[in-house]
C-alpha cells in the first residue's frame, strides 16, 4: 500500500503539572487500535500501525525503512509528522537534541529521529552501488506565515515563489540546493536550518515551532541503459561525459557557499526526491495564550493545516478540483500528496486529558486521510524525444486517479 498512516501516543511530558493535565485519556490498545476516554463515552480509532508511549524511535523507523528503498527504485517519497503543539512531532522527526550538532556514529542512537536515521540508511544503500551512480543534493526550507523561506540562504527572510514546470511538476528555482556526499554533511545543513527556523515559547510548549519545516533530498541516478530507448545509441561514457560537463559548468558558476540548483533532467538521468516534513503544531489560541505576532503565526499555521485536510478530503471524494493552491504548504507538497510519491503520515498526540479536544481533532484528521488510497507511480527515465516534448510543452499522461478504500 502506498499511502500509510501511523499513529504515535507520547508519554505525559514533565511540564504537565496539574492533575488534569497529567491524567491520560488517550490509550494504546494494540498495534492497530486506540481508545479515547471522553466525558460521554469511549471512542475507538483504527490505523495501519499504532505506537504507544513505550515504543522506541527504532520501532518507528523499522516501519519507515522500506520506503527508502522505494526512493532508489524510482519513487518519490514523503514522510510527514502531524499533530498538536507539544505532541512530539519534532522529536519523532529529529530526536531529542534538535538544536545541537549531530555527532553521528555508524549505529543509530536511541533518541535519533526519522531524519538522521533515514539519511544514514540512504547513504548506506547508495554506497552499495558503484561510485558516481548517485548524486545527492539537499535543501531546507520553512513555510512561515504562508511564505516559503530558504533556511540555507544567507538571507533566510527572502520569500520564494513556486513555479510550474512544462511537465506539470513544481519547483523553487530560487531555492538553492547543496550537493552532499555524507550523512554528516546532510545533517550539518539540517542543523543549520534548525538554528534559523522560527520558534517561540507558548503556554503549551517552551520551544514551539512556528513554521513548517521541509527537508528535501534530491537523488539523481545515472542509468546509461536508458539511452538504449533513444533513436541512436550512446555508450556509458557518453552519459558520464554529459553529466560531467553539466557538473563542471555548474561548479564554475557556483557561489563560494557551494550551493547550487538541482541537476537538469536529461536522457539517462532519473530524479527522485525524499521530502521529510515536520509540520508546525495545530493550536487552540485559548490554551497556547499567544498574542500579537504569535497570534498571527498561529492563524497561518491552523489555516495551512486546514488546507491540508481540505486537500485530502477532496482527493477522497474524487472532486474535480483539488484546492492545492489554498495554501503554500499544500501547493509546495502537491507532488508529494497528489503526485507520484509514496506518502507516510505520522500522527502524534499527547495522551493528556487537558488536550483531548486537540487529540480528537488529530484523530479525525487521520480518519479523513485514511479514505485516500491510490497506486504509486514509478518515475520513468525520459528518452531524448520525450525530453524535447517536455521542453516544447506537449501534454503527457496524467497521474493515475485516486480511489477510495
Amino acid at each position: 500500500m502506498f499511502f500509510k498512516i501511523f499513529f504515535k501516543i507520547f508519554s505525559l511530558f514533565s511540564f504537565y503539572s496539574c492533575t488534569e493535565k497529567s491524567q491520560a485519556v488517550v490509550h494504546y490498545v494494540d498495534d492497530e487500535n486506540i481508545c479515547v476516554q471522553t466525558s460521554k463515552h469511549n471512542k475507538a480509532f483504527e490505523f495501519e500501525r499504532v505506537y504507544g508511549p513505550n515504543d522506541s524511535q527504532d520501532d518507528i523507523f523499522n516501519q519507515v525503512q522500506p520506503m527508502l528503498t522505494s526512493l532508489l527504485d524510482g519513487y518519490n517519497v514523503c514522510i510527514m509528522a502531524y499533530g498538536q503543539t507539544g505532541s512530539g512531532k519534532t522529536h519523532t522527526m529529529l530526536g531529542s537534541h534538535k538544536n545541537e550538532n549531530y555527532n553521528l556514529s555508524h549505529e543509530a542512537q536511541p533518541n535519533e529521529g526519522v531524519i538522521p536515521r533515514a539519511m544514514r540508511e540512504l547513504f548506506s544503500l547508495m554506497a552499495e552501488k558503484s561510485e558516481g551512480t548517485y548524486i545527492a543534493e539537499v535543501s531546507v526550507v520553512e513555510i512561515y506565515n504562508n511564505d516559503i523561506r530558504d533556511l540555507l540562504s544567507k538571507d533566510c527572510t527572502l520569500k520564494h515563489d513556486l513555479v510550474t514546470n512544462p511537465d506539470g511538476s513544481l519547483s523553487l528555482p530560487t531555492v538553492r540546493f547543496k550537493r552532499v556526499a555524507t550523512v554528516e554533511s546532510v545533517m550539518s545543513c539540517v542543523v543549520h536550518g534548525l538554528h534559523t527556523r522560527r520558534e517561540s515559547a507558548t503556554l503549551v510548549h517552551e520551544h514551539s515551532s512556528r513554521s513548517h519545516l521541509v527537508v528535501t533530498l534530491m537523488i539523481t541516478t545515472k542509468d546509461p541503459s536508458a539511452w538504449n530507448s533513444v533513436s541512436h545509441r550512446h555508450s556509458a561514457s557518453d552519459v558520464n561525459n554529459i553529466i560531467g560537463s553539466q557538473l563542471n559548468a555548474r561548479e564554475k558558476s557556483a557561489s563560494p557557499t557551494t550551493l547550487s540548483s538541482p541537476l537538469p533532467l536529461c536522457p539517462g538521468i532519473l530524479k527522485t526526491k525524499l521530502q521529510l516534513v515536520d509540520l508546525a503544531g495545530s493550536e487552540c489560541v485559548g490554551l497556547s495564550g499567544v498574542k500579537g505576532a504569535a497570534f498571527r503565526e498561529t492563524a497561518h499555521i491552523n489555516k495551512s493545516l486546514s488546507a491540508l485536510a481540505d486537500v485530502l478530503g477532496a482527493l477522497a471524494e474524487h472532486r474535480s478540483h483539488v484546492p492545492y493552491r489554498n495554501s503554500r504548504l499544500t501547493h509546495f507538497l502537491q507532488d508529494s500528496i497528489g503526485g507520484d510519491a509514496k506518502l507516510l503520515l505520522l500522527l502524534c498526540v499527547s495522551p493528556a486529558k487537558h488536550y483531548v479536544t486537540e487529540s480528537l481533532q488529530c484523530l479525525g484528521f487521520g480518519q479523513r486521510a485514511r479514505q485516500v488510497q491510490r497506486g504509486p507511480t514509478k518515475r520513468r527515465l525520459p528518452t531524448g524525444i520525450e525530453k524535447m516534448e517536455i521542453s516544447s510543452g506537449k501534454n503527457h499522461p496524467k497521474t493515475p486517479p485516486f480511489s477510495i478504500r
